[in-house]
């Protein structure tokens, strides 16, 4: 059985139910606020699911490499190892509000300290990564095919000895995503994502920072959940707003799950300016050929549960189409997951998005003016990284034929 913590409070025990499924009941007298998502209100009947576990307690579990390695570590100890033992592994570290213990223990998290700066300037390649994943895992409740990790950086504490601002250094969790990939899997991803982000931060939408290694082997992004106070935001991602399990995450279209869904439970007085963004999004992820763009990679945050829901700070965006030449959108867009032309963007805009021909004109200009921005950092990256040479020029030739079917066509 694992006790549910929101906010640092329990809130409800978790337990499997039959052969494959899991039940998870909310303790007598929890307030409201302390539901444990949007989708999952407080009440007396339980919430039941007859195969593997609820959206919102697998939206954080690894997946991939990670999830091998973890597997592999402690399946001889549980002669098993389903989602419900993954989740009682990493669920003392997670991404969002929600954690996890045994239903006797009590709430702790003692993520180990590690140098950022440290996985920024070492070239170690292959032995960091190895490195990172044995010491990071189990403390790492956040999703993804790609091995991600999350660490607690020394330097994160020392701004507030300098400005007072910053977080206590009695906070003893996360405080950034370690993002790593094996060298001949998907060649300078990391690089790959870097620009993506960097061209999202020209769009005007919010990425949280982020820097690149020098060897290119990793990707450090500081996390946007976590508030000064070491208290953390609400995060989920529209799996879970779309009661849909991770399996189901390429399920669902941009118009009705994304759109529309984040329309249903925003409850926010700035819905149109997420909304604008959230399209904005959505057609930058067809100029840069971002076949990955599925429902697991679109989220919102929160300070209350039952308050205004925000649009989440851009993650994940890579161009897939780099590595799989036939690549094509994660979800549907007007039937069809064929990368949409101009008009077909401009109409779910003016439709979905709520926005004025003029105005979702000028959002596709300006998509189109931060990419080629972006494409010219690249083309200065390339000079300075030979081992960027042969991806780099892929790569924009990617960005120009998605700006030119879905921005200018």
């Amino acid at each position: 059985m694992i006790k549910v913590w929101t906010g640092a409070a329990e809130a409800g025990l978790l337990d499997r139910q039959g052969g494959r499924g899991s039940t998870f009941a909310y303790l007598p007298g929890t307030p409201s606020a302390r539901a444990v998502s949007v989708t999952m209100p407080v009440r007396l009947p339980s919430w039941s699911v007859p195969f593997g576990l609820l959206p919102i307690f697998e939206m954080n579990l690894p997946e991939g490499v990670l999830r091998e390695r973890l597997r592999t570590a402690f399946a001889k100890a549980t002669g098993t190892f389903d989602d419900f033992d993954l989740l009682s592994v990493v669920g003392r570290s997670q991404v969002g509000r929600l954690r996890y213990t045994g239903d006797q223990e009590q709430l702790g998290e003692e993520v180990p300290f590690q140098s950022v700066d440290e996985i920024l300037e070492h070239r170690r390649g292959s032995d960091l990564f190895r490195y990172l994943l044995e010491k990071f895992a189990s403390y790492s409740g956040i999703s993804g095919v790609q091995p991600k990790i999350l660490v607690r950086d020394e330097n994160a504490f020392a701004e507030m000895e300098h400005t007072g601002h910053g977080l206590s250094r009695s906070y003893k969790g996360a405080t950034h995503i370690v993002k790593l990939w094996e060298l001949n899997e998907y060649p300078q991803l990391a690089a790959n994502e870097y620009f993506c982000l960097t061209a999202a931060r020209k769009c005007g939408l919010g990425v949280p920072p982020f820097r690149l290694a020098e060897d290119g082997m990793a990707l450090v992004i500081d996390r946007f959940d976590l508030r000064l106070d070491g208290t953390y935001r609400g995060f989920e991602d529209f799996c879970v707003l779309n009661a849909r399990r991770t399996d189901e995450k390429y399920r669902g279209s941009y118009e009705t799950s994304i759109l529309k869904r984040f329309g249903q439970i925003a409850n926010s007085t700035h819905i149109h300016e997420d909304l604008e963004k959230l399209f904005t999004l959505i057609a930058l992820n067809c100029a840069l050929r971002n076949g990955d763009a599925h429902l697991k990679n679109f989220g919102v945050v929160y300070d209350d549960v039952q308050g205004e829901a925000r649009l989440a700070p851009v993650y994940d965006l890579v161009t897939t189409s780099l590595y799989l030449p036939k690549d094509s959108l994660a979800l549907t867009l007007n039937g069809a997951t064929t990368w949409p032309a101009a008009k077909e963007l401009r109409r779910l805009g003016e439709t979905r998005a709520g926005g004025t021909p003029a105005k979702i004109r000028q959002i596709l200009e300006r998509i189109n003016q931060a990419v080629l921005e972006t494409a010219r950092e690249v083309k200065s990256y390339v000079k300075r990284h030979p081992e960027f040479a042969e991806i780099g020029p892929r790569l924009l030739k990617e960005w120009e034929a998605g700006c030119a079917t879905s921005l200018r066509g």
